[in-house]
């Protein structure tokens, strides 16, 4: 598959900051007060900070990273659901008609890379079969998707932390506003600017960045959860010996109509 951006991601960050820079440039030629260096490390390095004492960092580096993925495109989809389902109806065909020992040779001459069609492959190898065959391949799709989750729970968590720490930026720059109070009133401008700025990044990074990227990594985890469950039901029944007019009805089962696979049936 290409590297490509999503590009319903993509439209949907251009669109929420064309909204946020229409609604400035339409009220005001001032655009640079908007721009403000220590409200922005305030928000951001505050949040970066509260995440680290909360997670561990390696866990931390990794929701980064997911926040990256995000504009990539989901690697699961109609088509290549169509072909992992085609591959394992395939090898319902090799070993109906040549023996599970045929179905042995030609797995591991297929160099599957997919982790879970691989430890799936080597279960039916090794003779597993039936609910203890279900039971492993299950323990897998459940425990891979609670560790995967982890990453949009840290982005949630940072979500919330961002307007917090856009709060704490709005007090300092209110102290600061009402030292100059009394003083030195051209300084009350500053303090109220910094004071309000961190809150709009805060709320900005939070509902635009944070949140999203949150709920695009749960919804990934999700599909590749129900992906590795449909594929479950193929193995498991792979290693029952049905058929594979049998294994395609099953699958179909667990699709919408317009994604049902119509491969043609022994």
């Amino acid at each position: 598959m290409k590297n490509s951006l999503a590009l319903d991601t993509v439209a949907g960050i251009i669109l929420g900051f064309a909204l946020f820079f229409y609604a400035i440039f339409s009220s005001t030629t001032n655009f640079m007060m908007f721009i403000n260096l220590p409200s922005f490390l305030m928000v951001v390095g505050g949040t970066f900070a509260a995440t680290m004492i909360s997670f561990r960092g390696l866990y931390v580096f990794r929701s980064l990273k997911e926040l990256l993925a995000i504009l990539l495109p989901q690697k699961i989809n109609p088509e290549t659901l169509y072909s992992e389902v085609e591959n394992i109806i395939n090898w319902a065909r090799i070993a109906k008609k040549h023996g599970m020992k045929e179905l042995e040779r030609h797995i591991k001459s297929s160099h599957i890379n997919d982790e879970f069609l691989k430890y799936g492959g080597e279960l039916l190898i090794t003779g597993y079969r039936g609910e203890e065959l279900r039971t492993m391949l299950t323990n897998f799709v459940e425990t891979t998707f609670e560790r995967n989750m982890v990453s949009s729970y840290i982005l949630r968590t940072m979500a919330s932390y961002a307007p917090a720490f856009g709060m704490l930026g709005t007090v300092i720059g209110l102290i600061i506003m009402l030292e100059h109070l009394g003083s030195d009133p051209a300084g009350l401008g500053k303090g109220l600017a910094f004071a309000l700025i961190t809150t709009l990044y805060g709320i900005l990074i939070a509902q635009l960045i944070l949140k999203p990227a949150s709920e695009k990594a749960k919804q990934k985890q999700e599909i590749l959860r129900f992906r590795n469950l449909l594929v479950t039901e193929g193995l498991v029944m792979l290693g029952e010996n049905k058929d594979s007019g049998t294994i395609q009805d099953m699958m179909n089962s667990f699709l919408s109509p317009e994604l049902h696979f119509s491969i043609i049936k022994d």
